[in-house]
């Protein structure tokens, strides 16, 4: 009985913190569809290594803007590609010791412009074509110096299908949509693939050039906007702006080894609580060996759909929230690896450099 009453309290606790996270989630405003009569002076300016297969898609989303892609010395045919998909293509300049890649090509396109506002995008992401138009209306309208999006994200492999959403989750169990929209609150959060910002306020702050050394540089630079009480605003724009960024379970290792626990570095709230979920959930498997132990077979297999039900909201179908105790102690592993790397200073591969 005492095992039972455990199982209940635990499973209980883990459907809490997955609710929790997609709360958190969810709360985040959602960017308001707007078809403006005129928009204000903008430029997309997208960093791209190596982004021959992706370039074309990001660019094609933005028709009659201008676009800028920065070639992050990449080493095939994504400045080729991006010239004839109408793009102005400039090359990133040399980048110093410590640099990291992505900071140094926004940089670098934003010395190439002097439009009044500045979107950055990744060459992984595609958009609505009215995305841009509203989303600059709403940036106008609410008087921002920066407004980040977190867009849709698609998953198509089976590793992108087990471990994305669970990831992503659990990062927002730490998360509060209203700190992080309120610029006298220290509590940052940003997405770097997609970013717009007010170049006067960009430029104020030294922009990307002054988080250059960073490898999560979005959420640098959203907290240099709110050290300076400057209105940065976080939102979700799924139906109008797409994103896939991984393809494959070593891409996902190492795209994760880059960014996960240097995320947490940032917010000691975010940490402690995305520390304190992820330790809940990888009880999961122990708790169910427990019951077996104890010859509860019963709750044992309600037990063992626990963490489907769970994380239900964030696989989107049964079937693939099957997959959770999957991505539990895959995700675990390597956050461990991204932990021991980041203490013995060792560097992660990413795009044909160690960052």
């Amino acid at each position: 009985m005492i095992a039972v009453i455990i199982a209940v309290l635990l499973a209980l606790a883990m459907i809490v913190a997955a609710w929790l996270a997609r709360s958190n989630y969810l709360n985040l405003p959602e960017l308001p569809a707007s078809t403006p009569a005129d928009l204000p002076d903008h430029v997309v300016i997208i960093p791209a290594r190596n982004e021959e297969a992706r370039i074309a898609r990001a660019i094609n989303s933005f028709p009659g803007s201008d676009v800028v892609v920065v070639d992050d010395h990449s080493s095939d045919r994504t400045a080729e590609i991006a010239a004839t998909a109408g793009a102005h293509v400039r090359t990133s300049a040399p980048l110093q010791t410590g640099w990291k890649g992505k900071p140094n090509a926004c940089w670098t396109g934003a010395l190439y412009t002097e439009s009044a506002w500045i979107l950055f995008a990744d060459a992984d992401t595609w958009y609505d074509p009215s995305f841009l138009p509203a989303l600059l209306d709403y940036a106008v309208t609410e008087d921002l110096a920066a407004v980040t999006v977190f867009p849709r994200q698609h998953r198509l492999t089976f590793f992108e299908k087990m471990l994305l959403p669970y990831a992503f989750g659990l990062y927002f169990t730490g998360v509060d949509a209203a700190r992080v929209n309120n610029h006298l609150h220290p509590e940052a959060l940003a997405n770097g693939q997609c970013l717009l910002v007010r170049r006067d306020a960009y430029e104020f702050l030294q922009g990307h050039r002054a988080v250059i050394t960073s490898a999560v540089e979005d959420v640098a630079l959203a907290r240099l906007f709110k050290r300076h009480r400057m209105k940065i605003r976080v939102l979700r724009a799924e139906s109008l702006a797409n994103a896939r960024m991984y393809d494959s379970l070593p891409a996902i290792w190492r795209g994760f080894e880059k960014n996960s626990f240097k995320f947490l570095k940032f917010n000691r709230r975010t940490r402690f609580i995305v520390v304190l979920a992820a330790t809940l959930m990888t009880s999961w498997l122990p708790m169910l060996l427990y019951l077996i132990r104890e010859d509860q077979l019963i709750a044992a297999s309600v037990f063992f759909f626990v963490p489907a039900a769970a994380w239900l909201a964030w696989y989107g179908s049964i079937f693939h929230a099957l997959l959770a105790p999957f991505a539990i102690y895959l995700f675990q592993l390597i956050a461990l690896s991204a932990m021991v790397k980041d203490y013995f200073g060792f560097k992660t591969e990413w795009k044909g450099r160690h960052v």
